[in-house]
C-alpha cells in the first residue's frame, strides 16, 4: 500500500482512535470504499467522521468505548463485483471480527446486498447514503440518518416548476444511484402534471469517458436546463465536456447530488462554467444556527483537524458511531439483540436534536434531516456563503440564472 492514499490515511486514523479504546471496547465494523473503482475520498470522509464519533464518546463519557474494525468494501472489487467485494466484507466483519454494528456503506449498487447479508445475520446496520426503497423493506437490522432521493426529488421538480424549467436535458450513468435518480426524476415529474420535456440520455460508468455526442444532442433540443446525474469522475466529466461544446455555462445546471459542496474541490474541478450550479443539501453549515452541542463540538474539531467544515458524509458518519455509543450506555451486556431492542425504542442526540427510529410506511428506521437547494452565485464562493434558493419558506436569495 502506498504511503499516502485514502486507505493508509484511514487505517492510520483508526489505528490511533482505537491505540485509546482499552481491551473493553466494543467492536464496530466500517465497511467502506477506500479504493476504486469505488469512491475512495467518500470513505476517507467516512472513516474520519467515524473517529471522531469515537473520540466524541470517550471525551463525553457516554456508554461504554468503541473500537473500530476497518474493511474496505472493494477490497476484491478488481476481480469481482462491487456488490460481492462488499457482501464478503460484511461477512467478514460480522462473523470473524464479531462486531455489534456496521455503518460506512456510500455505493447504492452494494449497499442493498450488504443490508441483507446483515439482516441474515443480525446485524445492526447504518446506511450513509441516499436509497430510495432500501428502508421500504422493513429489516429490523437497518437504520438510516440521512435522506433519500425520494425524500430530494419532489423538491427539485417544484423548483424547476416554480422557474418555468421545462425543457431538461438529462444525463445519467448506469450505476443504481445515477439511474435511480434519473428515474425518480422522470418519475415525480410526470406526476406533477407539468409540461416538462426531458431529453435523457444514459451512459456507462465505468468505459465512457465521452459524452459529447450526447451533450450535443441535448444542446440541440434546447434544454431550460442540464440535469446532471453524474457521480463520482462522470459528474465532472459532464461539466467540462459540456463547458466545451458551450452547452454551459449559458444553460442552467442542476446536480443531484450534494457534490459542490466540497468547495475547493469543486471550483478546482468544474472552473467558472460550474457558477449557479443548482444541488439538494442537507440542512447544515458552519452558519446554520440549529447545530446542537454535540454538532458544534464535531464542525469544529473536524475543522481543527482537517481545516475544513466537514461534509455530510463525514456527519453522517459520526451522527450513526454516536448513536451506537448512547445506545450501548443504555443496555446490559452488549449484544447485537440488545443493541437492536434500544435502537427501536431509544431517542437519540444528534448534531441537529433528538432523532428515533420510528417504523412509518416512507421512513422505516429512518430519520432523515430536513435538506435544502443551494446555489453558488459567485465563481469561488465558499458553499457556506452560497444562497438558500428552496424550498421557498427557507430562501435566503432569489435564484440566480446564469447570464
Amino acid at each position: 500500500m502506498s504511503a499516502d492514499t485514502n486507505e493508509s490515511r484511514s487505517r492510520a486514523a483508526v489505528a490511533a482512535v482505537n491505540d485509546a479504546a482499552g481491551p473493553e471496547a466494543v467492536p464496530v465494523g466500517v465497511l467502506t470504499p477506500l479504493t476504486g473503482p469505488g469512491d475512495p475520498t467518500a470513505g476517507e470522509l467516512i472513516v474520519r467522521g467515524a473517529c471522531l464519533g469515537v473520540e466524541y464518546l470517550r471525551e463525553a463519557g457516554i456508554g461504554r468505548p468503541i473500537r473500530l474494525v476497518l474493511q474496505n468494501d472493494q477490497e476484491t472489487a478488481d476481480r469481482e463485483l462491487m456488490a460481492r467485494s462488499a457482501v464478503g466484507g460484511l461477512a467478514k466483519l460480522a462473523m470473524i471480527d464479531e462486531v455489534i454494528a456496521v455503518l460506512g456503506q456510500w455505493h447504492l449498487r452494494t449497499a442493498d446486498p450488504v443490508a441483507a447479508t446483515a439482516e441474515l445475520l443480525g446485524v445492526p446496520i447504518f446506511i450513509e447514503n441516499g436509497h430510495n426503497t432500501i428502508t421500504a423493506k422493513q429489516r429490523r437490522t437497518l437504520f438510516r440518518t440521512y435522506f433519500s432521493i425520494a425524500d430530494r426529488m419532489p423538491m427539485i421538480v417544484d423548483f424547476l416548476i416554480e422557474q418555468k424549467l421545462f425543457r431538461v436535458g438529462l444525463m445519467a450513468p448506469n450505476t443504481v444511484f445515477g439511474a435511480m435518480l434519473a428515474d425518480t426524476f422522470e418519475e415525480v415529474a410526470a406526476a406533477s402534471g407539468a409540461p416538462f420535456e426531458v431529453r435523457r440520455h444514459d451512459f456507462d460508468q465505468e468505459t465512457t469517458y465521452e459524452v459529447y455526442d450526447e451533450l450535443r444532442d441535448i444542446a440541440a433540443f434546447g434544454p431550460d436546463v442540464l440535469v446532471n446525474c453524474g457521480v463520482v469522475r462522470t459528474n465532472y466529466m459532464v461539466i467540462n465536456q459540456a463547458t466545451e461544446i458551450g452547452l454551459l455555462p449559458g444553460t442552467p445546471m442542476l446536480v443531484t447530488f450534494p457534490f459542490p459542496m466540497r468547495s475547493e474541490d469543486y471550483w478546482r474541478l468544474s472552473g467558472p462554467a460550474g457558477n449557479h450550479v443548482v444541488w439538494p443539501a442537507t440542512k447544515y453549515r458552519p452558519s446554520w444556527p440549529g447545530l446542537t452541542a454535540i454538532g458544534r463540538w464535531f464542525s469544529d474539531r473536524y475543522a481543527e483537524r482537517y481545516g475544513s467544515f466537514p461534509p455530510d458524509n463525514a456527519l453522517n458518519a459520526f451522527t450513526d458511531v454516536t448513536i451506537i455509543g448512547q445506545a450501548l450506555g443504555r443496555i446490559g451486556a452488549p449484544t447485537r439483540d440488545g443493541l437492536l431492542t434500544e435502537l427501536e425504542l431509544g431517542e437519540f442526540d444528534t448534531w441537529r436534536g433528538p432523532v428515533r427510529f420510528s417504523r412509518g410506511t416512507n421512513h422505516w428506521h429512518h430519520s432523515p434531516p430536513e435538506f435544502l437547494l443551494m446555489q453558488y452565485q459567485e465563481v469561488g464562493q465558499d458553499f457556506d456563503k452560497a444562497a438558500i434558493v428552496g424550498p421557498p419558506a427557507e430562501r435566503t436569495h432569489d435564484y440566480l440564472p446564469p447570464r
